[in-house]
């Protein structure tokens, strides 16, 4: 299995930090923001990746990664997406690089508290399909939510105002090779962008979606307040996950 790190965007929420560098290289406590995502990949056994990424600092990725070796890896892959065109656009990039191989695709500034080898190798003994990550949340109305029945998803909505259950959709996709037929028949969203969201309710129509629930604490660093959250639950991971969740829009206790 490959792995792909979408990390472009303006992240126009953390502004002004964002006015002279790409959001996924700030800053979580000791390490640039772009670590965690990729360590968690390589956590899970996946050496192949694919960052991508854009904008005007997308060399400072090449110079702050180089070949991956702080990882443990002999290479890297990279690749450069023009404009903002969401996280379905972006992963269209990977078609090439994934070569008919399955993928793990995470958001670059997702950052979680556990390891997710689990549900990869559960993945990688799925016969075809997708599979999601979820964990339960207080503030479900914030996210792309899941409708399960039984053992399986039924649905997804994205930020739903009435949630039909409390299990949002965290930034880790896992997908068979059919995923880029299917982004190819997508039409852009309200917001002017394709949408992931789109693309999971492709393989749950068709039967092939699965899940697995998240352990630990989750946070995307994407304002300023996950950003500090994800600072301290780095910081002291034992016990920051016991903190007023409602401080992060994107923060999943325990």
């Amino acid at each position: 299995m490959k792995g792909v790190v979408l990390a472009g965007g303006s992240g126009s929420r953390l502004y002004p930090l964002t006015k002279i560098t790409n959001k996924h290289l700030l800053p979580i406590y000791n390490k640039p923001m772009i670590y965690y995502p990729i360590r968690t990949l390589v956590d899970a056994g996946i050496r192949d990746i694919l960052i991508v990424t854009g904008g005007r600092n997308a060399g400072d990725f090449l110079r702050l990664l180089a070949n991956g070796k702080e990882f443990g890896l002999k290479h890297l892959d990279f690749t450069y997406q023009e404009g903002e065109g969401g996280i379905a656009e972006a992963l269209s990039l990977a078609e090439h690089f994934a070569d008919g191989k399955k993928l793990c695709v995470i958001l670059g500034d997702n950052i979680i508290e556990g390891s997710i080898r689990d549900a990869v190798e559960e993945f990688r003994n799925q016969e075809r399909g997708a599979r999601i990550l979820l964990k339960e949340v207080e503030d479900a109305e914030r996210f792309g939510v899941a409708e399960i029945r039984g053992d399986s998803i039924i649905g997804i909505e994205e930020k739903p105002k009435r949630p039909k259950s409390n299990s949002a959709v965290i930034g880790i996709y896992m997908y068979d090779e059919t995923v880029f037929e299917k982004v190819r028949t997508l039409v852009p969203s309200k917001r002017g962008e394709l949408e992931i969201t789109d693309v999971n309710n492709a393989y749950i129509h068709e039967g092939t979606m699965t899940f697995s629930n998240l352990k630990g604490w989750w946070t995307d660093a994407g304002t300023f307040d996950s950003l500090l959250h994800g600072t301290s639950v780095d910081e002291n991971s034992s016990t920051a996950h016991n903190g007023p969740a409602r401080r992060s829009q994107r923060i999943a206790a325990v």
